[in-house]
Parts: structure tokens; sequence; C-alpha cells
């Protein structure tokens, strides 16, 4: 039986692309599950029906329900030991496990100001302090990190891992918000937005009629071009 990942808004959904995208690239095979988010009760009610979190992600494995993001990504690393999506030096690992972690529970103004919405045409916008805090520490996590474990590859250990795929979506964010970043980490960027994974999900996500107004700072516009698009 496949693995089935149920996810959100491709456009909008920071939470579902990170197991999505670390499966993806770690050439683990699955189904899709697209539920809209934020549109009325029957699509809550489709959530609630996989997960009693009521949010997505989940991944479906037989009679195996798991949520969050980071969670997904080590039951897959688990189950799929062949795949890597964890550096294998104890080291790295580690200190894979801390970033990941870091990402996770953290940054909370720069998700709140600038959430995931590859829509949006690149351009910047004013930052509170605190979101401004939280660019320079990432920033400082990716580049350290780079520099430590990143020499047998362009990702943050070298190769693709699941650290990468906590990451992703403030990759996402960076682009969207022309966030000013060092040479070092507009390299990461580049290797980043340039895997396959990440081009299949944005070209979904681009051909998504679905507007959640609230994460759109210019909705009216936004509402008519994807009116018009469809």
């Amino acid at each position: 039986m496949a693995l089935k990942l149920v996810i959100g808004n491709k456009n909008y959904s920071s939470w579902s692309f990170r197991p999505w995208i670390g499966l993806r690239a770690a050439g683990i095979r699955f189904d899709e599950e697209v539920i809209p988010l934020y549109v009325d009760a029957a699509s809550k009610a489709q959530i609630l029906a996989h997960s009693p979190a009521g949010k997505v992600p989940i991944l479906i494995d037989g009679d195996v329900r798991v949520w969050e993001s980071l969670a997904i990504l080590e039951y897959a690393a688990e189950k799929f030991r062949d795949a890597h999506l964890w550096p294998s030096e104890s080291k790295a690992r580690a200190h894979a496990r801390a970033i990941s972690s870091e990402m996770h529970a953290g940054f909370v103004p720069l998700r709140g100001e600038c959430g995931m919405n590859m829509w949006r045409p690149p351009a910047k916008k004013d930052l509170s302090p605190e979101a401004q805090a939280n660019v320079a520490r990432i920033q400082t996590i990716w580049a350290e990190t780079r520099a430590r474990y990143g020499a047998g590859g362009p990702f943050l250990f070298g190769k693709f891992t699941a650290a990468d795929a906590m990451y992703a979506p403030v990759v996402s964010r960076f682009e969207t918000y022309a966030i000013d970043v060092s040479a070092p980490v507009a390299d990461y960027m580049r290797a980043m937005i340039a895997l396959p994974a990440w081009q299949e999900w944005r070209r979904a996500a681009l051909n998504e009629t679905w507007v959640i107004p609230k994460f759109e700072d210019n909705y009216p516009d936004v509402a008519r071009l994807k009116a018009d698009a469809a």
C-alpha cells in the first residue's frame, strides 16, 4: 500500500510543503490528497477525518497516521533508511535535528508577517524588528551549517536532507518578499529552487485557483487575476 500525504493548498501551506518536498526529493513514492484550507466546514471535516489534530499535513501509511511536518520526516527517515533523510555522521545529524527543531518551534514573527505565497510577485515589505532578527538568525544558521557540513554539495549538509525540507518554505519567503541575503545564502537558495521537486510544487501552486484573503496583502488584485486565469 502506497503512502498518502494529505496536504493543504500548495500556494500557501508551508507546513505541507516541508514533508512533501522532503519525500519527493528523497525519491520516496507517495500519493497526495489536497484539501483546500479555510474554505468551509466541509474541508475542516475532511481534515478531521484523517487526524484529530485538525491540521495538515498528515501522512497515512496503512493504519498509521502521522501529523506534524517534522514527525512525518522522522517517520520517513526511519522507514526509508536508504533515502538518508538525515546526515549519516552523528555530529552532523545532531546539528540537523537541532536546526530543524528550531525552525519547527520558532521564527513566529517572520512566519506571521511573510506568509508563504508563491503566487505573489516578488516585492519587499516592511518587516518588524523581530522579523528582521529572524531573518538574520536564519541566514546565520544556513551560512554556518554550509561552512561546517556542506562541502559535499549545495545543500545545508552537502546532500539534501530533512533539514533542507524544513527550511524550504523560508527559502520561498525570502524569494517572495525580496529579502536581502548574503552571497552564500543566495547560492543555497538557488540550489533549493532548482530542485525538480521544488519546480513541481511551484507549478501546481501557480495553477491553483483558491484564494485565501487573509494571506494576501493585495487581495482584490489577486482575486481578480486568479479569476481571469481560471
